[in-house]
């Protein structure tokens, strides 16, 4: 169990450090190229953990399998992700990461209709408090400059809740290590794909002369440094290699509900580190939306913990 904390405090700081570091490198790579680059790092990272899953679960992948890794690679690393990295060049890294850490309010709709999942009270109240968070930390009457950002965040956040939505229904079959790692290995193919079809020359020319000239040739290695390096690796390495390494070890060792303080914590300390390390202004509509989204947050986790230790008491009765 003291395992499982340590690991979720490690998952807590690198995911809470996500933005942060992504802004900082932000204007070394291009935006898909550093999708690119962070997801297929850390897909080798996790591949170790991976196939001793599959072995220990004695699963032997084929083209179906690939299939629905496939299709989550497209919605999370091609389209959500994509989403998120330009919401970060757009925007303050504390109000990317804020609100895409209200994601679970999107999952509430796409789970009662995808796969049946039930709304109780507590969902309902969680989801009202998250959603006036959003609407006070978009501060709708005084939009400013970051208007895109706060945009491309949202639909990163919805395309991720769709993401873990249809990711739940095959969970149980592959494990979160197996199904993370060949999600991103099947997104970082896909993404490759775009990128050589942004570098033919017709598409180039045609993109290049748009509002979206971030999505015409875009490089694959240029960019990568002596000086840009240990930024890459961190990113890649750490962030999201390591970052969801330790926060599968922390479902291992603890349950799904104790290791999701993860996203619980990272609204709080995720401004910090952008205020301490990006020294970027925290504006009082933001700390107020803050605030609202952790007390959403610690509603979710409490109303989960207790549905887990129901769940918990059934099973021990129906054995007995």
């Amino acid at each position: 169990m003291k395992q499982g904390y340590i690991s979720i405090i490690l998952a807590t700081v690198l995911f809470s450090s996500m933005e942060v570091a992504l802004k900082l490198v932000s204007g070394q790579f291009n935006p898909i190229q550093l999708t690119f680059l962070r997801f297929l790092i850390g897909a080798i990272i996790l591949l170790p953990i991976a196939l001793k899953s599959l072995k220990s679960r004695k699963i032997l992948l084929d083209k179906n399998d690939f299939k629905i890794f496939a299709l989550e690679g497209f919605i999370c690393v091609v389209v959500s992700m994509t989403f998120y990295q330009l919401a970060v060049l757009y925007s303050k890294a504390s109000i990317v990461a804020v609100l895409f850490s209200c994601n679970p309010i999107f999952v509430i709709p796409f789970a009662y209709f995808m796969i049946n999942e039930k709304i109780c009270k507590t969902t309902i109240i969680s989801l009202i408090i998250s959603i006036s968070a959003i609407v006070i930390i978009m501060n709708p009457f005084h939009m400013t400059n970051n208007i895109y950002g706060i945009l491309f965040t949202i639909l990163s956040a919805i395309t991720f809740a769709l993401y873990g939505v249809v990711g739940k229904k095959y969970s149980k079959k592959y494990g979160g290590v197996v199904q993370s790692c060949f999600c991103f290995f099947m997104g970082s193919a896909e993404m490759l794909l775009l990128i050589l079809i942004s570098k033919i020359h017709l598409v180039s020319q045609i993109i290049g002369k748009s509002k979206f000239k971030v999505f015409a040739d875009i490089p694959i290695v240029q960019g990568i440094t002596l000086s840009s390096i240990p930024g890459l690796i961190f990113v890649g390495i750490f962030v999201t290699g390591l970052g969801y390494t330790f926060y599968f070890l922390a479902m291992e060792k603890t349950s799904a509900a104790t290791a999701s303080l993860v996203f619980y914590i990272k609204p709080a300390l995720a401004p910090v580190l952008a205020l301490v390390i990006l020294k970027e202004v925290i504006n009082l509509n933001t700390i107020v939306g803050i605030i609202l989204i952790i007390i959403s947050s610690s509603i979710t986790f409490v109303s989960n913990k207790n549905r887990t230790k129901i769940k918990s008491v059934e099973i021990d009765e129906e054995l007995v």
